[in-house]
């Protein structure tokens, strides 16, 4: 992603088990100065044990870990240039915001005078926009605030590196959005590299300047996220980041047809390799526009079963002969009554052939396009 001399992160060869488990296999990342990097994956993923690895939790089984261009192999926790915010924040409730913010700046002394301690404190408090709250008590504070006190003590030891283990995870879903912003704009002023442990896509995908999605111990894909979204390298990547729809078929030569059990033919246009045989084809909900008209060549027809209105946005559930229910999304903000689709109707389901997705495989194995 970027030169070698700019790496604030790196990964070499990294694989870490436990016994005969192997919660990360072979795994390499170079993460840059001041990026934004999120880790993505479902539970058991390895994403977690790659934050303990960087943050000295954890040693690697083999492989190098590296921050700043020093090797962190054996290096202890309290020795590397980095922190990190829990999920359950663990704050001190029976200090004070400012105690528990000044924790860290308290272990060092006497390197720092009580002054200078109590003004990187008030400072860290400022970033995260609690002026003023230093005195308070932790059980006084709510859900938000508290993870802002968890953010302060965290950059108030100014590290290189801050570590997020599903911080927002607590946190109600208009909080939760509230403070992905304050997160990244926070990231943004202090310059630092934050790497942020989720699985939750829509969160990687708005906070992140990185997303390096892994499964099996394994990274899958390392992209922005918006190559992410819109040019997954292989299917799981494509059906966990997001929704999507799965049609399975036949591509047959020239890679702009898929052929469907029941006879049936998709439209579509495959990317250079993928070779005739089983695919599947990943469609994405809002890629697909419903449209009252006899379906044309290529084109498939289907049923609504049911419609969810999501404010912004309806949802529709079709049922397509030879493939099943096919979600769509359409914008509600551009949708006249007359636009409205009712349950019962038959449609056809539209779709730009560029916008499918192909990848070789069945159901059961899908490969990298």
């Amino acid at each position: 992603m970027t030169s070698a001399s700019t790496h604030n992160i790196e990964f070499r060869s990294v694989s870490k088990t436990y016994g005969s488990v192997t919660a990360v296999s072979d795994i390499s990342i170079n993460v840059p100065k001041g990026a934004f990097m999120a880790l993505l994956g479902p539970s058991g993923c390895g994403k977690t044990t790659c934050l303990r690895m960087i943050g000295g939790f954890e040693q690697p089984t083999s492989g190098d870990v590296l921050i700043d261009g020093r090797m962190m192999n054996g290096v202890p926790a309290y020795r590397r240039p980095v922190n990190m915010v829990f999920q359950q924040y663990a704050l001190f409730p029976h200090f004070n915001v400012e105690e528990n913010v000044s924790y860290g700046l308290q272990q060092i002394r006497p390197k720092l005078a009580n002054a200078e301690i109590a003004r990187r404190a008030g400072e860290a408090l400022e970033m995260v926009r609690l002026g003023g709250f230093g005195k308070r008590r932790i059980h006084e504070m709510s859900g938000g605030q508290q993870q802002r006190v968890a953010l302060a003590r965290a950059i108030v030891n100014r590290p290189s590196v801050l570590l997020l283990d599903e911080p927002l995870a607590a946190l109600d879903k208009k909080l939760r959005s509230a403070m992905q912003f304050e997160l990244q704009t926070l990231q943004r002023e202090l310059g630092i590299t934050f790497v942020l442990v989720t699985h939750d896509q829509e969160e990687a995908l708005s906070m992140s300047d990185f997303v390096c999605v892994m499964n099996a111990g394994t990274i899958r894909q390392i992209g922005r996220p918006e190559e992410i979204y819109d040019h997954p390298g292989e299917f799981f990547v494509a059906d966990f980041v997001g929704k999507t729809n799965r049609i399975e078929g036949t591509l047959e030569p020239g890679g702009k047809v898929v052929r469907m059990a029941d006879g049936g033919a998709l439209a579509i246009v495959a990317r250079p390799g993928v070779e005739p045989g089983p695919v599947v084809v990943a469609l994405r909900p809002e890629a697909i526009r419903l449209e009252h008209r006899p379906a044309r060549m290529g084109e498939i027809t289907g049923v609504i079963t049911h419609r969810v209105f999501l404010g912004s946005t309806a949802e529709y559930s079709v049922a397509a002969p030879g493939i099943g229910d096919v979600l769509v999304t359409a914008d509600h903000k551009t949708m006249t009554e007359s636009d409205l689709i009712e349950p019962g109707a038959t449609v056809t389901l539209a779709f730009d052939p560029a916008a499918a997705h192909v990848f070789r495989g069945t159901a059961n194995q899908v490969t990298t396009r």
